[in-house]
């Protein structure tokens, strides 16, 4: 019970800042505050307090105020994690979920580029089977599954472990970034733009690769960004 109030704790102060009720700088309530507004234990706002601190989001002075940072300086990726497993969306407001999908049409295109320079013979035949593949789907979802795999293969082509380990917090966030086949549905149903990227890859054809695949991940962008 206790771990579930800090947690709700933890999930309401965090939205308070990332939504500006709490700016940079500002003096959050103290403890003793806190715990008499929210009707909660002092051990529960302390853990929540201590995770809060953990993400960057505020400094914990002993003795003095608890206050805020500012998160576009000191939070990560793993902020926008952390709201995924909660289940919550980021404020619109803030534009992550846009940016979030600009930043995977830039390291996509990027990771292409240097797939077509850096792969294996092995990997380039592999890109032109699963463009095959995809293209012999009718079903989104397995088209999607596909795709899935492909851009794996890019990105471990692209033998860049910045471009790695940023794929792999795109994927840890679909639940907020939803990846899912209705969004880059425009992008998996149209198999030539597949095919030229991948054949772009396999004929280590470097500019074309990264103008074909941001051809293709550009679609995803949200239209309002």
């Amino acid at each position: 019970m206790g771990a579930t109030r800090s947690d709700a704790i933890h999930r309401a102060l965090r939205r308070a800042i990332l939504d500006g009720t709490y700016g940079p700088d500002a003096a959050l309530p103290s403890e003793r505050q806190l715990s008499e507004e929210l009707g909660a234990s002092r051990h529960a706002v302390r853990e929540a307090l201590k995770r809060l601190q953990q993400a960057g989001l505020i400094a914990i002075s002993q003795g003095g105020a608890t206050r805020v940072r500012d998160w576009r300086r000191h939070g990560g990726l793993d902020l926008l994690l952390a709201l995924g497993a909660d289940g919550e969306l980021p404020p619109e407001e803030l534009g992550l979920v846009g940016a979030m999908f600009e930043m995977r049409s830039s390291v996509g295109a990027d990771a292409a580029r240097l797939a077509a320079r850096r792969a294996t013979a092995a990997q380039r035949a592999q890109l032109v089977a699963l463009a095959a593949e995809l293209a012999g789907h009718d079903d989104p979802v397995a088209r999607t599954a596909v795709y899935d795999v492909l851009w794996d293969t890019i990105i471990d082509a692209s033998q860049n472990l910045a471009y790695r380990l940023a794929l792999n917090t795109l994927v840890a966030g679909q639940k907020v970034l939803s990846f899912g086949a209705a969004v880059v549905g425009p992008e998996v149903t149209d198999g030539p733009a597949v095919a030229r990227l991948t054949d772009t890859i396999n004929n280590a054809d470097e500019d074309g690769a990264y103008a074909a695949a941001r051809a293709l991940l550009v679609r995803s962008i949200p239209s309002e960004v």
